[in-house]
């Protein structure tokens, strides 16, 4: 038998989640919304160190004294604090104790089809940000979110009808769209830790196409960075949209055509040995990038300098 440390565990169901933490049958199988504190505590002994939902998690810590252990990593989750989880990632169970009080959120995938919030909820990038990366509220913000919730947890406990779905679908809207305005909020008001995050950025893209590094592994990613900056590739791309009005990927391409532009202009390269440097496998997919930045040729740009 495995170690609890090396145990995955997979939930096909939101009942399968609640029969494994002990928790009585929730009242509909596409949705659930459990709040623990000390007359309800978080199991934490059941809990796996790992385990991969298929289902959306939203969890609200409202009370909280200490830090929080996620997966293996501790975390300053204060009072107010949210972290998003979409269907299929790994998940790192957290050490709840009896001073933590906090909204679980479970909702299946097909509890929102028919519903236009069952194509946005994928557009919102918070739901792939890594545990540290979580949402941190005001007092204003937190008593709005709490609202929302207490709404939705009414709805949820009291008789089911026909307009049940229709209510919670349209709290959890809600919530969602304050929850996208709070992120970009946060992005604003940790000022100086963001410029450090794009100043980093682009110091490494910068050493990345200085020292021929595209030579050995190819066109800088936004992978390869948000690892080098310890952030998720989501979190980092809505950082950088906020603060330059692009993503990271467009960011990346930017930076590429910089370096083009100065290799076509200073160097007698051939288009084909610049894309090569550059990282590109083929001449002509640098060539057509190229254009669609600038609407010129790499040859024509050249040419513009004679």
């Amino acid at each position: 038998m495995k170690a609890k440390e090396e145990q995955l565990i997979r939930f096909i169901s939101i009942s399968e989640s609640h029969e494994a933490f002990g928790l009585p049958a929730p009242q509909h199988p596409l949705i659930s919304l459990v709040y623990f504190n000390r007359d309800n505590p978080f199991n934490t002994a059941m809990a796996p160190i790992y385990d991969v939902l298929s289902f959306y998690k939203i969890t609200f810590i409202t009370r909280n004294k200490g830090r929080l252990k996620y997966g293996r990593s501790y975390y300053d989750y204060d009072e107010g604090s949210m972290l998003f989880l979409a269907p299929n990632q790994l998940v790192g169970s957290t050490d709840y104790n009896s001073e933590t009080y906090c909204y679980i959120l479970l909702i299946h995938p097909d509890f929102l089809l028919g519903h236009p919030v069952a194509t946005k909820i994928r557009q919102y990038g918070y739901f792939s940000y890594a545990s540290n990366e979580a949402l941190h509220l005001s007092e204003s913000e937190r008593e709005i979110i709490l609202s929302v919730f207490k709404i939705m947890e009414r709805e949820l406990n009291s008789r089911v009808d026909e307009f049940s779905q229709e209510v919670v679908i349209a709290q959890l809207e809600l919530m969602l769209s304050y929850v996208n305005r709070f992120y970009k909020r946060q992005f604003i008001t940790r000022k100086t830790v963001n410029n450090d995050i794009l100043q980093k950025t682009e110091s490494l893209l910068d050493d990345y196409l200085n020292n021929q590094k595209t030579l050995r592994h190819g066109l800088p990613t936004v992978q390869y960075l948000s690892e080098q900056l310890h952030i998720s590739p989501g979190y980092l791309s809505d950082l950088l949209r906020l603060l330059i009005g692009r993503n990271a990927r467009q960011y990346i391409r930017s930076k590429l055509i910089e370096k083009a532009k100065e290799k076509l202009s200073l160097t007698d390269l051939t288009v084909s040995e610049i894309a090569y440097e550059l990282g590109f496998e083929h001449p002509q997919s640098f060539s057509k990038m190229f254009r669609l930045r600038t609407g010129l040729s790499p040859l024509e740009f050249r040419g513009s300098f004679e």
